[in-house]
């Protein structure tokens, strides 16, 4: 009966943006009430793990902190290379377990990497758990890549392209030429509020309000050429070499293969799987606070998780800056890991003297073990930030000839 429903609507020609809103809405309320069971292909997870709805919504209330303030809007990740360690993950058996992360995103392409039964998105502005609060709601309607494009960005595209074998250029080729009218827009917005608020049982305050249209906005008005900007709202230019949704999605790893989350169907829904059974939990929280990365200590202890992969991006310049890193030595101490546990930090160019940076960008990713950071800090090997990051690093298989990695 609900397939019969999503085929007759979803088989209707759209003649107008008008049509479309309309369409577009139904379809949602459509998707939304099919049972996760019936849309998802089997043999993604190997247990039946979900977390039920409220209690998904209480655990992102109850974990968060008090926001901070950031000078800049996150939406999307600033990190060209970001897939530059997907072999490293992978020759060092980083796999399952729960995955940490922070920002937007990149967070996906890693979960899709690394296929984590948990994973928690802690970043210390609310706006950040807002956005993926967002992409949780768009992950929910729309059941394949086509549509969380469609959605994403309030560009209606027809029922001819929403093949979900396409490949990602010519989903990206479709998006970019299709018109995005207010109305898409306006109804998505309406769709996707009342799903956080009903469909996730997640209270959304006057203020968060205002911050899902604005972040939903950005999307909109900016399409693929989105990127992150100044707290005012200034753009930052492409031409500081900061990279663009478009090139974040099309990214390839250092063999010229293509890994962001939407290049493949079977990664998407991987991380679709993970979003409908409440096991991608954003928590407001500072890597150095008091409540927020405890609570996810606790909570991943009393369950039986050991943290696979804890990405920090480059937020521990920040705490060094701040004089407040040994708070977040600490609360790392307090995480189950095991010696396969690893960071993904992102390090920007001059901060370094080690030879990541392979592709010349701004900013580069590599790994290091969580045990042997640990044992850094306490043994007082790491008292700055560019101590941190050249000591004891897992070297990189595309290290430069008669480089002498300092991790043994």
């Amino acid at each position: 009966m609900k397939g019969s429903i999503l085929f007759r609507l979803a088989s209707r020609k759209v003649t107008s943006p008008r049509h479309f809103s309309r369409w577009t809405l139904a379809l949602a309320v459509a998707i939304s009430i099919v049972s996760p069971a019936a849309s998802q292909p089997p043999g993604l997870f190997h247990r039946s793990t979900s977390l039920p709805v409220r209690e998904f919504s209480r655990i992102v209330q109850e974990f968060s902190e008090d926001e901070g303030k950031f000078p800049t809007d996150n939406f999307t990740s600033n990190e060209r290379a970001y897939l530059d360690i997907v072999d490293q993950l992978q020759q060092a058996g980083v796999s399952g377990g729960a995955y940490i992360g922070v920002g937007p995103e990149q967070n996906f392409s890693y979960i899709a990497k690394v296929r984590p039964r948990i994973a928690f998105i802690v970043d210390i502005r609310r706006q950040a758990v807002i956005q993926h609060l967002l992409y949780k709601a768009i992950f929910h309607l729309a059941k394949n890549r086509a549509q969380f494009l469609s959605l994403l960005f309030s560009r209606p595209i027809s029922q001819k392209h929403l093949a979900a074998g396409d490949s990602l250029p010519e989903l990206l080729d479709r998006i970019g030429k299709a018109p995005g009218p207010r109305e898409a827009f306006a109804g998505n917005l309406a769709a996707i509020r009342k799903t956080i608020e009903e469909g996730f049982h997640y209270p959304l305050s006057p203020e968060d309000a205002k911050s899902l249209e604005y972040v939903y906005n950005a999307f909109w008005e900016d399409s693929l050429d989105i990127g992150f900007r100044f707290g005012s709202g200034v753009k930052i230019p492409g031409s500081w070499g900061f990279p663009v949704l478009r090139d974040l999605l099309l990214a390839t790893d250092l063999h010229g293969k293509p890994g962001n989350f939407l290049a493949r169907e079977g990664d998407y829904q991987f991380v679709r799987q993970l979003q409908e059974r409440n096991l991608v939990i954003p928590i407001v929280g500072d890597f150095a606070g008091p409540k927020a990365l405890r609570s996810v200590a606790d909570y991943l202890r009393k369950n039986g998780y050991t943290v696979s992969a804890f990405y920090t991006s480059n937020v521990e310049e920040y705490l060094y800056f701040n004089q407040v890193f040994g708070a977040f030595a600490e609360n790392v101490g307090k995480l189950p890991i095991s010696d396969r546990s690893v960071f993904i930090r992102a390090v920007r160019a001059g901060w370094t003297p080690h030879s990541f940076y392979v592709r010349n960008d701004r900013i580069e990713p590599y790994l290091q073990k969580i045990s042997v950071f640990l044992t850094d800090f306490s043994e007082g090997l790491i008292p700055t930030y560019r101590d941190l990051v050249t000591t004891h690093y897992l070297p990189r298989a595309d290290a430069q000839p008669g480089e002498s990695p300092l991790w043994q």
